[in-house]
């Protein structure tokens, strides 16, 4: 078996081998409040005069700027592509408002009436093109947002997106500090310096202050400014998902650090009330490290099986041809590469694996070298409680591996006000040694010394069975998150971990 690693960080997804396109042109389009998007329109190729086409618009991922020429595939497929330099980055207006409904979400709109007057815009309307959306990160959460507000929209495939930016970037009251970092680093130079050189003159676009206020603050002392509170819970898209009427395939990344699998299982469960054409597929890649096993078929970032039923989802839900298969409800891959698939999502529970323990878990102010990287979760030859769980043949894991804890504290806080700490839950793959997902979650500890005990999930996960079985390892400190800021340590008394597992099929 050999292993192959991949860092995808903040891509845009379906951005393939690039193919020119003719009479390919770019516009300034006005938004609805006067700032200048710059966009590029490609004309799906071969289209005589008078034919007209679906038309895709693809968003790039944070820090980016548009495509200047159409991914080749999509062109082949027929469709038109529009793709823009979101607003505040590269050469379009205004302030980075990280995808904020009232602005990035309406920029979309005014994106759609540009593309309503274009001759080869295929048209359900005078003023409603034939419209499907695509892209990642970025690009991904703007999709949802565009498809509550907009009912021109007829299909989304939003990939490695959120569901609220305050449960993903800073869950249960931790900081993921090494992402905070990049995301501010990623975003300055297409934010800040590419608007010199705009076609639409110079623009001075910056990212929110918002945002700045809250990654200091958050660094500085370990919690977020209570005043940025409503700014980051008004982006959505958690409350603006009951909007939307568009067939939608969602797709996460399975190692993805930043937005999880938990927000691509919260935008699904919303989404399902709607009684739209729904389908959920997890990917090796997103914004993380992907480590796969062996030789058989492989998906890596934005995998071809993904692109490929992307495409399908276009042709059914754009071009209306009802005979194309989409493929079944769920699809997975396991930590082999191989995929798996279900009708349905969720996957029933069939049954679980367990293990206990107990032990100490002392709390030192600063990091852990041995707990992972800024974006990703290594196993720790030290963690100072690990309970194994034994496996039998032929189990998947898939879902959230829950925890139930009794501790007393005996410690101080240092520069939290609120006083909590977190301790880190991670599961680890005994045949491979690795962390599965990548993935350690914060587990909220109260400083008081009394006797507490708190049952939780973990971050979700997806696996097939284990010879050797899995661990889980309690640590005082991972590098994903906020440096430890107490001092002291946490008597865990009992401790349980529970994995669940499911049955699906491989593909």
């Amino acid at each position: 078996m050999r292993a192959r690693i991949s860092i995808t960080v903040l891509v845009c997804a379906g951005a393939l081998a690039l193919a020119p396109a003719a009479h390919a042109r770019d516009a300034i389009v006005e938004s609805f409040d006067g700032t200048p998007i710059v966009t590029h329109f490609f004309p799906a190729p071969g289209l005589e005069r008078g034919e007209r086409a679906p038309t895709i618009l693809i968003g790039h991922g944070w820090g980016g700027t548009g495509a200047t020429s159409p991914p080749a595939d999509v062109a082949a497929a027929g469709y038109n592509v529009l793709t823009w330099d979101a607003r505040g980055f590269g050469g379009s207006g205004g302030t980075v408002m990280i995808d904020h409904p009232r602005f990035e979400g309406r920029d979309v709109s005014s994106l759609i009436d540009y593309v309503a007057k274009q001759p080869e815009a295929q048209r359900d309307r005078r003023r409603d093109p034939r419209v499907g959306m695509s892209g990642g990160s970025y690009g991904g959460g703007v999709q949802f947002l565009a498809a509550a507000r907009d009912p021109r929209i007829d299909a989304i495939t939003p990939t490695i997106a959120w569901h609220d930016l305050l449960s993903s970037l800073y869950p249960r009251a931790s900081v993921k500090a090494g992402w905070d970092l990049a995301l501010i680093g990623v975003g300055i130079p297409t934010s800040v310096a590419l608007g010199v050189f705009s076609p639409a003159g110079i623009q001075p676009g910056h990212q929110s202050e918002h945002f700045y206020n809250t990654v200091v603050g958050g660094l500085a002392t370990g919690q977020l400014p209570a005043s940025e509170l409503p700014w980051f819970r008004a982006h959505g898209p958690d409350f603006l998902l009951k909007r939307i009427k568009a067939p939608t395939l969602i797709a996460q990344g399975t190692v993805d650090t930043l937005f999880d699998l938990d927000q691509a299982h919260r935008n699904f469960m919303a989404l399902r009330s709607r009684g739209i054409p729904l389908k959920m597929m997890w990917f090796c890649g997103g914004h993380g490290v992907c480590t796969v096993e062996g030789d058989g078929a492989i998906a890596i970032g934005d995998s071809d099986h993904v692109q490929k039923r992307r495409l399908q989802w276009f042709d059914r839900y754009l071009k209306g041809k009802r005979r194309t298969r989409t493929g079944p409800a769920f699809e997975w891959i396991d930590q082999n590469g191989r995929w798996h698939r279900s009708g349905a999502y969720p996957l029933r529970r069939t049954g679980s694996l367990a293990g206990t323990g107990a032990g100490l878990v002392p709390l030192v102010p600063g990091i852990n070298p041995g707990s992972g990287i800024l974006v990703a979760a290594l196993p720790d030859p030290l963690a100072p409680i690990k309970v194994p769980v034994a496996a039998r043949g032929g189990e998947r894991v898939v879902g959230s591996p829950r925890v139930k804890l009794t501790y007393t504290t005996a410690g101080i806080a240092t520069t939290r006000t609120d006083g909590l700490t977190h301790v880190y839950g991670q599961i680890v793959d005994k045949d491979r040694n690795v962390i599965l997902g990548n993935q350690a979650t914060p587990i909220p500890i109260r400083l008081d010394g009394e006797r507490h005990t708190i049952s939780t999930t973990l971050t979700r996960v997806a696996s097939v069975g284990t010879a050797a079985g899995y661990e889980l390892q309690l640590l005082g400190q991972s590098d994903l998150f906020d440096p430890q800021r107490a001092v002291g340590a946490v008597n865990v008394k009992a401790l349980k971990v529970t994995l669940p597992t499911t049955r699906a099929r491989r593909r």
